[in-house]
């Protein structure tokens, strides 16, 4: 097909779309330069009024001097508990509070720690590591997966559960400590686990966490595209980029992320059209540019649209700084 023949069909020549993308470097360099001469103007600024930045660090004797006492202040209590630790009794009021005793008994006194009234310490040890591992623990679990769900569904009575979400957080604790013992005497369950457990399961801030980070760093992709299928039609066609972002139950290894899924749902007949939209995003100027490529790819299955009318919308859409750069992303996923 000659290039003639392709821009009568409504699809950019090769020349045409090596001029777009020979504009947007330039504009992008152009871009880079105007960032460049803001960045040293707000140095300059931020020198001379005293203030400093990740891109404009400065020195603070003072700061230094006052962020090492801090430090040998935090740090002091457990050096010296440390050093005393290995001291007989006789050694720790007869010596130094920083200095080694004359005998070393570290281990002869981590023996009558645990032999003290029958192993109450290793009690004690249990349950703090028992509190920790399964409460801890299983916050974080719950506030993975409710966050997940709360981020990826959509269901009726989603808003209400956000705003009983932030009120929880807005209640202090303590607010809740005299309803809670009530509540747990009631049940039986005072003086168990179960008392410390359950309360420290509960974690709205968690949660609202959780929620947030779902919502931004989970892509609605080719993770969406598989889930979605069975709502495609026989005749349908996905088209989806390549690119596989780790949901939050993966990163927690509570779940693996599906391999092949392209060549699975070729394999159950459903047409996909899947590239890699990030790649050519970068070629056009711009990771950011993603969503663009793959609405020009979609363009690739309207032909009954002209290429003047996805011109003018792009132009009347998109912000005239980065409009080339776009127009570059749009004819790369149009071209595949």
């Amino acid at each position: 097909m000659s290039a003639a023949t392709t821009s009568a069909a409504g699809r950019l020549t090769d020349a045409e779309l090596k001029a777009q993308e020979k504009a947007a470097r330039k504009a992008e360099k152009a871009r880079q330069k105007r960032i460049a001469a803001d960045e040293a103007a707000e140095r300059k600024r931020s020198a001379k009024a005293g203030f400093a930045n990740v891109n404009n660090p400065r020195r603070s004797t003072l700061l230094t001097v006052l962020c090492a006492v801090f430090a040998v202040y935090c740090l002091f209590p457990f050096v010296y508990l440390l050093i005393n630790a290995t001291k007989t009794q006789a050694d720790f009021t007869s010596t130094f509070g920083l200095g080694f005793g004359k005998t070393f008994a570290l281990f002869d006194n981590i023996a009558t720690v645990f032999s003290y009234q029958d192993g109450i310490f290793a009690r004690w040890l249990f349950n703090t590591i028992l509190y920790v591992v399964v409460g801890a623990g299983g916050a974080t679990l719950l506030a993975i997966m409710g966050g997940y769900a709360l981020a990826k569904f959509r269901f009726p009575g989603r808003k209400a559960v956000f705003v009983v979400i932030i009120g929880a957080i807005s209640v202090p604790g303590i607010a809740l400590a005299v309803p809670q013992f009530l509540l747990f005497a009631k049940l039986g369950l005072t003086n168990t686990p179960w008392a410390m457990i359950i309360p420290s399961l509960i974690s709205p801030f968690g949660l609202y966490l959780m929620w947030i980070f779902s919502e931004q760093a989970v892509p609605q992709e080719l993770l969406e595209a598989a889930r979605w299928i069975e709502y495609l039609k026989p005749t349908g066609q996905i088209v989806t980029n390549t690119q596989q972002m780790e949901p939050m139950p993966v990163i927690a290894g509570l779940a693996k992320y599906p391999e092949d899924l392209v060549d699975k749902m070729r394999a159950k007949g459903i047409k996909v059209d899947a590239m890699d939209c990030l790649a050519l995003a970068d070629q056009a100027g711009s990771s950011k540019a993603v969503n663009m490529v793959l609405m020009g790819r979609l363009s690739h299955y309207f032909p009954n649209i002209p290429a003047e009318a996805w011109q003018a919308s792009l132009e009347a859409n998109v912000p005239a700084k980065v409009l080339e750069l776009n127009k570059v992303a749009f004819a790369l996923g149009q071209k595949g």
